[in-house]
Formats: structure tokens, sequence, C-alpha cells
């Protein structure tokens, strides 16, 4: 069998094994995030369209962060008492219902409520969406499940942002608010009719477990959540503050820094579910696995200091692309074995908080070093932030062997 034929089947290969209802969650997520086109667009929105200040775009952020933590936090408590269904269904809808009316809602203090309201409702589905992703994979195929949702994820987002140019162009702003609900209310039709209730209300009970242990008093998972943030802040000034280095230090223009973001996707997309299956395979040890991806993190932010050309700009992307690939899924795939001996939307929910706090901090925290410090300064500072994180994993590895289980990536 030559090389391509051998690497066509494995790819395959590594898609199978999935259930019919993580894929039909994969369509559901991928439908709605396809439809997430007000968010990439909100800051030129608030500015060219309602006037509005930067900072008071910076208050509306916040508040649109405040809402997801809040959010998260209900669609997490919510999941444990009435299941993951009707969380996940009604979330669309009044979200859906959310966006179509915040176009109406007009000023500076009407609109912080306004798009705190739409977070909240929004971000509730995201730890119920967990909880059901945890009912529907196998054991041995939640990570590579975690995975695939994580490329309808990409797939989605990729789609939005560049047909909500075009609405735009056509249409102004308010399209955007349209197809944003309309597609809330295609991902509900589509739930509804892909796991009808009663089905998914058995499921969601055959998956209880007895609660020995809350996410709260979770010694080791409170410091996972920590090393999740410190993780994340770095990881997310790719898509914040690295693109204006881009324009600014190496006078990109935006279709090269576009292209190179681009690259991100695309290797995700081509790569991501062999190398997780390739990992699973292999039995490699977890924790060695979300080490190495750590340092590939900071390494891409040395990068850009050790060696100020474009071509190792490429180099940067593709240590956090990589990077990112071996951390995400597996960080994910922690945070579902806690859960299995506790209240699972409880632990879910608390995860995709660290994603919010992380959005929170991440953004304003790298424009103000940049202001303060320099680029030079502040990529060293996230390398030595990653490096913190790294010393944080060996402590939680520790603290999990004492418990003794040592998690690797088996079936």
């Amino acid at each position: 069998m030559d090389p391509f034929t051998r690497a066509y089947r494995f790819y395959i290969a590594s898609f199978q094994g999935l259930s019919r209802e993580v894929w039909i969650l994969a369509a559901i997520t991928f439908v709605n995030r396809a439809g997430t086109m007000v968010v990439p667009f909100l800051s030129l929105y608030l500015t060219n369209d309602m006037g509005l200040s930067l900072p008071q775009v910076g208050w509306i952020m916040s508040s649109f962060g405040a809402g997801s933590v809040l959010g998260s936090w209900l669609g997490g408590k919510l999941s444990d008492k009435l299941g993951f269904y009707d969380i996940m269904v009604g979330a669309l809808l009044t979200s859906g219902i959310a966006f179509i009316l915040l176009q109406y809602v007009h000023g500076f203090l009407p609109f912080c409520a306004g798009i705190f309201v739409l977070t909240l409702l929004s971000d509730a589905f995201r730890p119920a969406m967990y909880v059901a992703i945890r009912a529907y994979a196998k054991p041995e195929n939640r990570t590579r499940a975690v995975t695939l949702i994580r490329l309808a994820i990409n797939l989605g987002f990729s789609l939005g942002p560049a047909i909500g140019g075009l609405l735009i162009a056509t249409s102004g702003y308010a399209g955007l608010f349209w197809v944003d609900g309309l597609t809330c209310f295609a991902a509900a039709g589509l739930l509804v009719v892909g796991l009808p209730r009663k089905q998914a209300k058995k499921d969601d009970q055959a998956t209880k477990s007895v609660a020995l242990r809350s996410p709260y008093t979770d010694g080791p998972y409170l410091i996972f959540l920590l090393t999740m943030v410190l993780i994340s802040i770095p990881f997310l000034q790719y898509f914040s503050t690295i693109p204006i280095f881009y324009s600014k230090v190496h006078h990109m223009s935006e279709f090269a820094i576009g292209v190179l973001l681009g690259a991100n996707g695309l290797v995700i997309f081509l790569l991501e579910m062999p190398l997780i299956k390739y990992c699973e395979d292999r039995v490699f040890d977890r924790f060695r696995i979300l080490s190495v991806s750590v340092v590939l993190f900071a390494l891409s932010f040395a990068v850009l200091n050790w060696f100020p050309v474009i071509a190792f700009l490429w180099v940067g992307m593709l240590l956090m692309t990589v990077g990112e690939m071996l951390n995400f899924p597996f960080m994910n795939r922690f945070a579902y074995d806690r859960s299995d001996q506790g209240p699972p939307g409880a632990y879910m929910a608390l995860f995709t908080i660290s994603w919010s706090v992380a959005h929170i901090i991440g953004h304003t925290l790298g424009l103000n070093l940049i202001d303060r410090i320099g680029y030079t300064g502040t990529w060293y500072f996230f390398a030595a932030v990653l490096l913190v994180a790294l010393g944080l994993l060996d402590r939680l590895r520790r603290m999990v062997s004492a418990e003794g289980r040592v998690p690797r990536i088996d079936h």
C-alpha cells in the first residue's frame, strides 16, 4: 500500500466509531456557529452605525463577557436539574429571539443590558452541549468527539464572518441580526428532529452518576481551571493583538494577515482528528501531551522575538496551531473524566467559564502590555505565563497521581 493511500485510510478512520448523535451535535454546532455574524462585526457596528466611543465599546464587551460567565454557570446548573436537552433547545430559541431584537436596541446603557442578556441566553447552551457529548460519546471516543465539535466550530466561524461581510455590503448590519437569530432557530429545529426529546431524556438519565464530589471542592480540578485560564490568555493573543503586530511591525496587508490566520483553521481541519487518533492509538501519557503543547505555545511567542522576519511568523503560527490541536481536546477530556464522579453540568459550566474569564482578561491585558512595554516585552511576558502554566500542569499531574489515577489515553 502506497503512503498516500495509507494516509488517506488513516484520516478516514480517525472519524469512524463516533455515534450518530455526536455527528448530529456537530451539525447543530456548525449551523449555530456559521450563523455567528453579529459578534465578529460588533465593534464596527457599535462605532460606525451607533456612533459609540471606544471606551463605551470596551464596557459593552465587558457586559458581553459578564453575560457569558453567568450564562455558562446557569446553563450548567440547569443541565444538572432539568437535563441537557431542554437547556439546549431553550438556549437556542431564546438567543435567536434576542439576536433579532438586539438590532432595535439603541443607546449605550440599553445596549450593555441587551448584550448581557443575549450572551447569558446563548452561552447557557455551551455546558449543556458538553454534557450531551458526555452522554453520547463512548468513553474511549470522548477526545475525538470533542475534536469533531471543535472542527464544526472552526468551520462555522470561518464561514460566518465571510457571509456576514457580504450581508453588510448588501443589506447593512440589520441582516446580521436576522441571520444570527434564524440560524439559532434552524439549529434548534435540527436538534428537535435529529434527537427527539423523549429519547434524549432517557439517554441523559442513563448517564447520570452518583455525585461523589463537587467541582467547587475538587482541588485538582480547580488547579486545572487555573491552568486553563493561564494557557487561554496567551492563546487568544493570536486572534487579537498578534494581528496588530503583523500589521504595525511587519507591515503585512489585511489579505496576508487573513491568509496567515486562515492557515490555522486549515491545518486544524486537515490534521487534528488524525493527530488525536494517533495519540490515542499510541497510548501516550496525557500530561506529557499537555506539557508538550504548552511548550509549543511558549515557543510560538519566543520565535516572534528571536527571528524577526515574516517567514518565522508562519513558524510561530504553526507552533501555536500544533499546540492548540494537542492541548484543547485533552483539556476537554480531563474535564469530562473529572465530571464522571460529580454533577456534570456544574463541572462543564466551570470549564466554559474559565474560557470566558480568559476572554475578559486576555484582550485588554495584551493591548495594555503592548502600550506599556512594547511587543517584545509582551511576547516574553506571555511566554513566561505559559511556563507558569507548565509548572501547574506538573503539580496537577502529581495531585492526580496521588489519587491513584494517572490518566492515560487508553481504552
